[in-house]
């Protein structure tokens, strides 16, 4: 086992267009030894529709006034938008377990971790991938993985505009029910806090579930950023 510490970047609001290079560019450095330790990037976006490896067209209800990105993440079609907590693990799985069954299935118990913390009792949905609660699809999960280290990742919706998955079938899934964290707690303390609570529950779960330390990023991992300025949480 390798080094056991996981630099944490809180990003921000970062445009799709942005995140994907900087995203790929971390993990090649991760690859090439540049990137000494594991890194959990997190932001949000302002909306856009993802489609990964397994996607079809027709899950693509309405696609006016949006981006939309093919991408190299596998699964079907997603939205991200504002209030989603969006989560970019870039980790060496050589110094975890280079097995990608307990990769997506210790992503799932992070958040399920996470999600307990805020008081949501969350599970597993089998046979498809992310965390649900009662019936209802809280968080998606989507990885791509090059030489054992990982991009891509998860998506939490925390105070999401849910209207918004009405653009498309999320996930593939036909008639699944989408929820947030304020949705499920009754939450109206406020976007900035509940994200907050969020960020720190999720880096909690990775703790628990990955059995790592987390600490603030580096300077580096910013300086890969194509355009504007990151600040570290």
């Amino acid at each position: 086992m390798g080094d056991r510490t996981l630099q944490v970047l809180d990003a921000g609001l970062v445009p799709y267009g942005d995140a994907l290079p900087w995203q790929r560019a971390l993990a090649q450095a991760r690859i090439d030894g540049r990137l000494a330790s594991d890194l959990l990037l997190l932001l949000e976006h302002p909306p856009v529709v993802t489609l990964g490896r397994a996607s079809h067209a027709a899950h693509v209800l309405r696609r006016e006034g949006i981006d939309l990105f093919e991408i190299e993440r596998g699964g079907d079609v997603t939205f991200h938008g504002p209030g989603q907590l969006v989560g970019y693990p870039i980790l060496d799985l050589t110094d975890h377990r280079r097995d990608l069954h307990w990769y997506l299935r210790t992503l799932e118990d992070a958040i399920i971790s996470a999600l307990a913390e805020l008081g949501i009792p969350a599970a597993r949905n089998p046979p498809h991938t992310g965390v649900w609660t009662s019936n209802r699809k809280i968080a998606s999960i989507g990885i791509h993985v090059k030489q054992w280290v990982t991009w891509h990742g998860f998506a939490l919706n925390v105070t999401t505009d849910l209207t918004q998955f009405d653009r498309i079938v999320p996930c593939g899934i036909a008639g699944v029910e989408m929820t947030s964290v304020e949705r499920e707690r009754g939450a109206g303390s406020g976007e900035r806090n509940l994200r907050g609570r969020a960020v720190q529950a999720v880096m909690r779960g990775f703790e628990t579930a990955f059995g790592v330390t987390t600490r603030p990023a580096d300077a580096d991992v910013a300086e890969l950023r194509p355009s504007a300025t990151s600040h570290t949480y």
